[in-house]
């Protein structure tokens, strides 16, 4: 897939505000500062599409793109830590669940994961509730670039083992790094494969 454009939509805390869920729709989130807007940048080939920070929990809200004209791609808050106060937490945790569980046009969440580090457990925690809502997601894990091939190997090796105690198999995952680009193909491919899936849900 070539991106020729990706332009801002709107930004809400209201699910009801969203576009009308006539194109395919692909959500991105994790924990804070795992490298989201990084990686949403990189995709895009657009390096002030997302607000990008040192400091974690720099988004805050449901932000909608469309890319080509064709599909959404949507930059939601990230879970877990981040400097804000536990109302504005409890308020994320509130509008994403409802995204999350309404949006009839989501055909995927891309759940990014820190290479780096070994298993999380709020990600693991926040993967199975995906999974037991019937929300389809997948994989990318992130800053790879500062990691052996070796390294990277072990760590995804140990998700798979933590993961495939409790799944029949792992979900799709892709291998991503901001700096190099790498990964940038399949995830777009990916995307496009998916959107031939899409139907226009029915009022």
């Amino acid at each position: 897939m070539i991106i020729h454009s990706a332009d801002f939509v709107i930004s809400n805390t209201e699910v009801e505000k969203c576009p009308a869920p006539n194109l395919p729709e692909y959500a991105f989130i994790g924990r804070s500062n795992v490298g989201k807007s990084s990686l949403i940048n990189m995709l895009t080939n657009h390096k002030k599409l997302a607000k990008t920070s040192g400091k974690p929990g720099k988004t805050q809200l449901i932000n909608h793109f469309s890319i080509n004209k064709e599909w959404y791609l949507v930059d939601l808050p990230g879970y877990g830590y981040a400097k804000t106060s536990k109302t504005n937490r409890k308020m994320w945790s509130k509008f994403i669940d409802q995204y999350l569980l309404t949006r009839e046009n989501l055909m995927n969440t891309f759940v990014l994961i820190d290479s780096r580090l070994e298993p999380q457990k709020i990600d693991l925690d926040f993967m199975e509730w995906c999974a037991s809502n019937g929300i389809p997601f997948s994989m990318v894990f992130t800053k790879t670039d500062k990691l052996s091939k070796v390294e990277i190997d072990k760590n995804i090796a140990a998700y798979k083992r933590r993961m495939l105690k409790q799944w029949e198999e792992m979900p799709p995952y892709f291998v991503t790094s901001s700096v190099s680009s790498k990964g940038r193909e399949e995830v777009l491919d990916y995307v496009e494969e998916v959107n031939g899936l899409f139907e226009v849900p029915e009022n």
